[in-house]
Formats: C-alpha cells, structure tokens, sequence
C-alpha cells in the first residue's frame, strides 16, 4: 500500500507527528510538508493522512487550500485518516474551554473534507 502524509507546520510539531506516523507504517511511505505537494499527485496513493495545527478550530490556511484544490471525487477508493496537533481543553481555564467546545479542533474538519472528497475514513481523528 502506498501512503503519503501531508502535514503542515509552525513550529515543528505537527511535522514531527507526520514523522512519527510515517515511521511507524511499514509500506511505502512519503511524509511530505503541504507546501511540497500538488493536490493532483494525490491519486498516485492508496492511503492519505492529512494533519495540521489546529488555528481557531481549523486547518492551517495551506492545507485548507490543499482540499478545496480536489476535485468532487479524488479520493473514491482512497482510505484517508486526519490528524492535528492540540492542547487538550481540560487543562485549561473556562473561558479557554468555552471558545473551545464552540470552535473544536482541526482534525474533525480535515476528515469531513476528506470524506466529502469520497475518502473512505479508516480511523477517528
């Protein structure tokens, strides 16, 4: 199976996540930073995985503009999975957790965009 991981990232966590994710599956695998990709090179594999920081309950702009760039049915017979990079809401104060439980996280939104695009999502972000 050949998979690639799209990431975008700030400050190097998301990126060292893709890493981790890429390391850890045995196939063929391309982590490859948003900015180093072409929405249309994303027919070449059998499993995506998109991930980002999470920026007001979104995507980075970058990967944002990644998705809208598929067309309608890229990714029929495609598995895809979504991750982000997060701090956890319970760890913080209640106004911190209010604006979070409005805005959610990143990943949710990735894999809705995945799934629109006719991905078959084969995890939970």
């Amino acid at each position: 199976m050949k998979t690639i991981v799209v990431y975008d990232s700030l400050y190097g966590n998301t990126q060292k996540i893709a890493q981790a994710i890429g390391n850890g599956l045995s196939e063929k695998v391309k982590v490859i930073a948003v900015d180093g990709i072409n929405a249309s090179e994303l027919k070449m594999f059998d499993l995506l995985i998109i991930g980002s920081p999470v920026h007001g309950g979104r995507a980075t702009p970058a990967i944002d503009a990644l998705l809208e760039q598929l067309p309608a049915h890229a990714l029929e017979g495609k598995s895809v999975a979504a991750f982000d990079t997060r701090f956890e809401a319970e760890n913080q104060g209640i106004g911190l957790r209010l604006v979070m439980s409005v805005f959610h996280y990143a990943a949710e939104r990735i894999a809705k965009e995945l799934a629109k695009k006719g991905g078959r999502l084969i995890a939970e972000p």
